[in-house]
């Protein structure tokens, strides 16, 4: 685990100096309520650095859409990985995360790669 452990550090440390300023929303479901007919929900947001760059045209499939965003962000950030119920806000701009990729070394999380769409 030193590897993977390391690893962690460098990427969090590498994207952390390169990277812009992001903030994960980190969205949970609360109660329903039963007169309005909504679902409450709690957000907690985390202010991380990210890489953000175009997806690839190659890359255009039935999920991923030209025009969608890349961002990479350290897995050291993060108590637990972000999902797609979650989103990204970039200068002030909502983001849906789209789908997430993990990038791991011997089971440990080294960073995380969200598909992000305006």
């Amino acid at each position: 685990m030193a590897l993977a452990d390391s690893l962690a550090k460098v990427a969090s440390t590498i994207i952390g100096k390169f990277g812009g300023d992001v903030t994960i929303r980190l969205v949970t479901a609360g109660s329903y309520n039963t007169t309005t007919g909504v679902i409450s929900q709690t957000n907690d947001d985390t202010d991380v650095k990210g890489i953000l760059e175009d997806v690839a045209l190659r890359e255009v499939n039935e999920l991923i859409q030209a025009g969608d965003k890349r961002l990479t962000v350290a897995a050291d950030d993060f108590a637990t990985a972000p999902e797609t119920k979650d989103v990204v806000l970039i200068n002030s701009v909502v983001h849906q995360i789209i789908a997430v990729q993990t990038t791991e070394q011997d089971n440990t999380a080294i960073t995380h790669e969200l598909i992000l769409r305006a």
